[in-house]
């Protein structure tokens, strides 16, 4: 039997939120979805978060929950449409859909509650040309000097450098970065690539190139190719 912890803001049973959870034998915990749950809560095997109304939020509560510290798998609850919405970024561990039926939810709930724990282990480390980005405690240094990153900044050069080489347009990194419900114009990503060549530092800020009227590349040397390095 598995301990679950269930994030809703939802009220009512845990039946109004994924009801296959009734028909099986775990121990279910209901708590406001916020971060602040897991202070005074007891450790749980899975962490459910009921994202079927709220995308925006519920994708925020995943990441901040990564922040804290939070080692148990994260289960998302989602409707159908929210499916698409769902990339790595969210940090989330697996999702269901809420009117899965409870043999898909007993399996789900198996393969999270016994993956190996050497999969943690790996290193979540990232180097190019003395830049080392570590997502798993959310650090970037430039010869192990820090670099003074916002959120945001830290995660657009993170998913840049996740794939060296290839080119991105704006509404890709808007979309990958800031999310699919994000409303904000593309250049919200050409700020933010400004501010981050300048935390770089004019001896690494080439490190995103600037491809002519398509968008931006990790290049994973400090000097851009000539024919990429056209300010946008």
């Amino acid at each position: 039997m598995a301990s679950i912890m269930l994030l809703t803001n939802a009220s009512g049973p845990s039946i109004d939120v994924l009801p296959a959870l009734e028909l099986l034998a775990h121990e279910v915990r209901i708590f406001p979805a916020a971060a602040t749950a897991l202070l005074d809560a007891e450790a749980a095997d899975v962490v459910m978060v009921d994202a079927r109304k709220d995308l925006s939020g519920s994708r925020s509560l995943c990441q901040l929950l990564r922040t804290t510290g939070l080692s148990a798998p994260i289960m998302l609850i989602l409707t159908e449409g929210g499916m698409a919405a769902v990339s790595s970024l969210w940090q989330a561990d697996d999702v269901v859909l809420d009117t899965a039926g409870p043999a898909e939810v007993e399996a789900r709930l198996r393969l999270a509650t016994v993956r190996p724990s050497g999969t943690t282990d790996e290193s979540t480390e990232i180097r190019a040309a003395g830049v080392v980005i570590d997502e798993s405690s959310y650090t970037a240094k430039v010869h192990g000097e820090p670099l003074n990153l916002t959120y945001k900044e830290f995660e657009l050069l993170k998913y840049l450098a996740q794939h060296p080489g290839r080119v991105f347009t704006r509404d890709q990194l808007l979309h990958e970065v800031w999310g699919y419900d994000y409303y904000g114009g593309t250049r919200t990503v050409d700020v933010h690539v400004r501010r981050l060549r300048a935390k770089l530092g004019t001896d690494h800020e080439q490190l995103i190139g600037t491809v002519r009227n398509v968008g931006y590349r990790f290049t994973n040397t400090r000097h851009s190719e000539a024919d990429e390095t056209v300010e946008a």
